[in-house]
């Protein structure tokens, strides 16, 4: 039942998957909302292994990755209920967040620096930045296509594979593998597929979990949880210590992190298309509205959370994971995990035993978010029509970023004020995405116009070649393409069914929204039929001599020619410019 509280999501879903459990609006049972809230509360805290990953790091105190962890938590439930809420605040959409894992590295370096307040001045510049940008979405929709945006999404569950591996294998300096990381990890990724894959509805809303807790359980039996003594001395309520900015930061570094900001604006982009196609069968093109509010409640959310000293966030693409698998992406339940994170920021005996999750838990559930993000990237990659400007923005933007992974001593190569910046594959391969769909945009014409060949292939493969060519070099989504391709190819047998006709070219245009095509011809207008088929009824065929019949055939061609244009084109128009005429087949886009 839908809710009468938060606000509604703006556009609503054309079309609501069958297999959809809980949507965004919807009304959950108490238990239910408890569990899914409980579940994505789970998935984000085992997250925070990125922000221990930076503390480590920078080589800080218990009690200082404590107060950190504190601090970040209630800025991770400031932009995950601004994002639940939606309306002006966020994107109306279970996007629950999680320490950024791309800020670990200069979140360390600031730290070893300036101290607690140097980082905190990095999640304030990266809140700023993308305050800044977030009312830019609109306009940046030719900057962040679908394709750049699942370039960037594939890149971070990529960048994850390293790190994960590492956290689940236990592996040391030479690289050997520990046997009884390796088990634990095992039973905990074990665990979340059997439950996603054969595991009953209910089974599945709990599977991460059920994975956590068999993992953790698994490392019990191992002796491998360690720290009950100091958890036992920690009061179980207690304010956070407060470390405000320093902006004495220096300048590679709040240039790197700007950078970084905006590239987290294209996960960010990546992640409320993941939710919208999750929530709609039909879906189309993103909300670049939606998108800039999401945007807005990071930025919000890195603020407030600075002023208090915390680390920078972002979305968690394990949590939208978790969305898919649970088919449930109901508000609600963003909201009630905020309120657990912001009650857990106060608790420090929960807060110290969060440091004492097993690392090779949280590598199982970091190769599950890898695998989700590396497969969501490339959906959405393969999504549009693509070709070879396409083939070379996605290939060699991927080059790019795993060049500098593969090859660590390159960056080195680079000044040293800019080695921080290209030593990131995330940031050279976001960088060089964004720059290398600007450089193949020059020179592709949004409508384009061809005359057919008289000696060349025949008319219906000419137009075929065109409409395939044209969607691929505009970037329009794949399906449009087929049916713009096939539609086409039907009208060109109905204009030249009566042979009164001469098809002289054909043209289209393309802005986003609208994919047009339209067939040039000389000779009488073609008279469109009714959405019902031929005007008049069909003779039966006992009637007909051999030349009735031959052109009863002729004529029931032509309607179901006339029926497939119109099935597949959403508008079909007759016009006229001047002497010269034309059929237009429009689809929505």
């Amino acid at each position: 039942m839908p809710t009468t509280i938060l606000p509604p999501v703006v556009p609503p879903p054309r079309r609501r998957p069958a297999d959809l459990i809980y949507g965004a609006d919807d009304r959950l049972p108490p238990a239910t909302l408890g569990l899914l809230a409980v579940q994505h509360l789970a998935t984000a805290l085992a997250l925070v292994a990125y922000l221990l990953a930076a503390a480590r790091s920078a080589q800080l105190d218990t009690a200082d990755t404590q107060s950190l962890l504190s601090v970040t938590l209630i800025g991770m439930a400031l932009a995950t209920a601004m994002q639940a809420w939606g309306g002006r605040m966020g994107a109306g959409r279970l996007l629950v967040h999680m320490p950024n894992p791309f800020m670990i590295t200069f979140a360390a370096i600031a730290m070893q620096r300036h101290g607690m307040g140097g980082m905190a001045t990095l999640t304030f510049v990266g809140g700023v930045v993308a305050l800044a940008i977030s009312p830019l979405m609109r306009r940046l929709r030719a900057v962040f296509p679908p394709t750049v945006a699942g370039v960037v999404v594939c890149f971070v569950g990529i960048s994850l594979i390293g790190v994960s591996v590492r956290h689940a294998l236990g592996l040391d300096a030479q690289g050997a593998i520990d046997g009884t990381s390796l088990a634990i990890a095992g039973v905990t990724l074990g665990a979340i597929v059997l439950c996603s894959v054969w595991g009953t509805r209910g089974v599945r809303l709990l599977a991460l979990l059920i994975g956590i807790g068999a993992g953790a359980a698994m490392a019990a039996m191992l002796g491998q949880i360690h720290g009950g003594e100091a958890l036992s001395r920690a009061p179980w309520m207690a304010l956070p210590l407060i470390h405000p900015p320093d902006f004495s930061v220096t300048s590679d570094l709040l240039i790197a992190v700007g950078l970084i900001a905006v590239l987290s604006q294209l996960d960010t982009v990546g992640s409320v298309i993941m939710m919208e196609k999750i929530e709609d069968a039909e879906w189309r093109r993103a909300d670049m509205r939606g998108i800039g509010r999401g945007v807005q409640a990071n930025g919000l959310g890195d603020l407030l959370g600075s002023l208090l000293g915390g680390y920078p966030t972002a979305i968690s693409s394990a949590n939208i994971a978790l969305c898919h698998a649970t088919r449930s992406t109901a508000r609600r339940i963003g909201l009630l995990a905020a309120a657990f994170m912001a009650a857990i920021a106060f608790l420090p005996q929960v807060t110290l035993a969060l440091t004492l999750i097993p690392t090779a838990v949280l590598g199982a559930v970091e190769l599950y978010a890898a695998a989700f993000l590396i497969v969501s990237g490339i959906e959405l990659i393969a999504s549009r029509a693509v070709d070879s400007r396409g083939i070379f923005t996605v290939g060699l933007s991927l080059c790019a970023g795993l060049a500098v992974m593969f090859i660590p001593a390159m960056p080195r190569q680079a000044p040293a004020s800019m080695q921080l910046l290209v030593g990131s594959g995330f940031i050279v391969a976001g960088v060089a995405a964004i720059a290398l769909n600007l450089f193949f945009r020059l020179g592709t014409a949004r409508q384009v116009q061809r005359a057919f060949e008289p000696d060349g292939a025949p008319i219906g493969e000419q137009t075929i070649a065109f409409v395939e060519r044209q969607g691929g070099a505009w970037g329009a989504r794949r399906d449009v393409v087929q049916r713009a391709a096939m539609a086409a190819l039907e009208a060109v047998d109905v204009l030249q069914q009566d042979g009164r006709r001469h098809l002289r070219g054909v043209r289209g245009m393309f802005d986003e929204f609208n994919f047009d095509i339209e067939l040039l011809y000389d000779g009488p207008a073609l008279t469109l039929p009714g959405k019902q088929g031929a005007t008049l009824p069909c003779p039966p065929v006992d009637d007909l001599d051999d030349k009735g019949f031959d052109a009863a055939i002729e004529a029931a061609v032509a309607r179901v020619s006339n029926t497939l244009v119109r099935h597949w084109a959403d508008r079909v128009a007759n016009g006229a410019r001047g002497e010269e005429r034309y059929l237009l087949l429009h689809f929505d886009h």
